[in-house]
C-alpha cells in the first residue's frame, strides 16, 4: 500500500489562474493543469533563485520530491509554450498553514498564517480588535501551535474547512 501524499507548504496563490495563447480558437484549445505546489516550486527556484535544498525545506518536502514537482511543472510549461496549449493553475496537494488564533484579552478569534507564529510566541503580534499582544493558538490556550489545523500535526488544508 502506497504512503499518502504529504501536503506541500505554499506561500503564494496566484490571482490569475488561466493563461491561453491568443491565436488559437477556444474550441480546439488544449490545456495543461499546473498544481499550486508546482507553481510554488517554479516560483521558489526560477523566480526567487533559491537553491533546490532551500526550496525543498521551505515547502517541507524532501529534495527528491521537490525535484519531481519542479520537473513536472517545467514539463507542462514547456509543452504549453511549444505546442500552443493553455495553462490552468488549480488544485494539488498543498497547505497554506492557516491556523485559528485567539486573543486572551478580548476573546476575538480569527485565522492567521504560520508565518506569524514566531511573532505570536514572542508576543510581537497584536489582536486586530483590541491591539493586545496576548494572542495564542485557539486550538489550545497555551503558547503552542494548535494540533487541529496546523500542517505540522496533519491538519486541514484551507479549502477543506
Amino acid at each position: 500500500m502506497a504512503r499518502p501524499t504529504k501536503w506541500r507548504r505554499v506561500e503564494f496563490i496566484p490571482d490569475v489562474q488561466y493563461f491561453a495563447p491568443s491565436d488559437i480558437e477556444e474550441s480546439s484549445l488544449q490545456e495543461n493543469v499546473i498544481h499550486i505546489e508546482e507553481l510554488e516550486a517554479i516560483r521558489l527556484k526560477d523566480l526567487e533563485g533559491m537553491e533546490q535544498e532551500g526550496c525543498a525545506e521551505k515547502m517541507k518536502v524532501s529534495r527528491q520530491t521537490f525535484q519531481r514537482i519542479l520537473n513536472s511543472a517545467r514539463e507542462k510549461i514547456a509543452d504549453s509554450l511549444v505546442n500552443g496549449k493553455a495553462i490552468k493553475i488549480e488544485g494539488g496537494n498543498y497547505t497554506r498553514n492557516i491556523c485559528s488564533v485567539k486573543c486572551l484579552n478580548c476573546g476575538k478569534q480569527w485565522k492567521e498564517s504560520y508565518e506569524n507564529y514566531e511573532k505570536i510566541l514572542n508576543s510581537e503580534f497584536n489582536c486586530p480588535e483590541c491591539m493586545s499582544n496576548r494572542v495564542v493558538c485557539a486550538g489550545i490556550e497555551k503558547e503552542e501551535f494548535c494540533t487541529s489545523n496546523c500542517w505540522r500535526h496533519g491538519g486541514k488544508r484551507e479549502e477543506d474547512e
